[in-house]
């Protein structure tokens, strides 16, 4: 796949067990995604993405139309790359959401999003961002109400 060089992925990261922000976009932004047969089949994959990966998935939150979560390796060296990882998470996630849901491929953008972690402020302000996407589009009053998040293998206190 050939990336744009704005979307370029460093070629090394220098923290010890770097926590990393993803955001992977629907074709074409299509509200495919906030019903709960949708997040099952995502939270499904990421569940187990520490055994075929290794990697662990922390919170997320899935929108209608893209995806926000936390992913860090599980032990250095792991299995597979981060773009190997997401890039399998989407390739699965998509055959499962075209077959069990007869939605229409494709089903994700090819790029995504990645931002490293650099210290927990900078979790925290991604993790406020994200849990109040929500509520900036209009969809519940405060985001403890959406029903579309939760945390897979790791968390971080507030």
């Amino acid at each position: 796949m050939k990336h744009r060089p704005h979307l370029r992925r460093l070629d090394r990261v220098w923290l010890s067990h770097p926590v990393y922000f993803i955001t992977v976009c629907t074709q074409n932004r299509r509200a495919i995604l906030d019903n709960p047969n949708a997040v099952h089949i995502l939270r499904e994959e990421w569940g187990r993405a520490k055994e075929h990966h290794g990697w662990l998935v922390g919170r997320y939150v899935v929108m209608p139309d893209h995806v926000h979560f936390f992913c860090a390796e599980q032990s250095a060296g792991s299995r597979s790359r981060l773009a190997h990882f997401v890039g399998k998470w989407k390739e699965w996630t998509a055959k499962n959401l075209v077959a069990q849901m007869g939605l229409a491929a494709p089903v994700w953008q090819p790029e995504f999003f990645d931002h490293v972690l650099r210290s927990n402020e900078s979790y925290s302000e991604k993790w406020s961002y994200v849990r109040e996407n929500p509520v900036r589009a209009g969809l519940v009053e405060s985001w403890e109400k959406w029903p579309w998040q939760g945390a897979v293998d790791f968390d971080f206190p507030e």
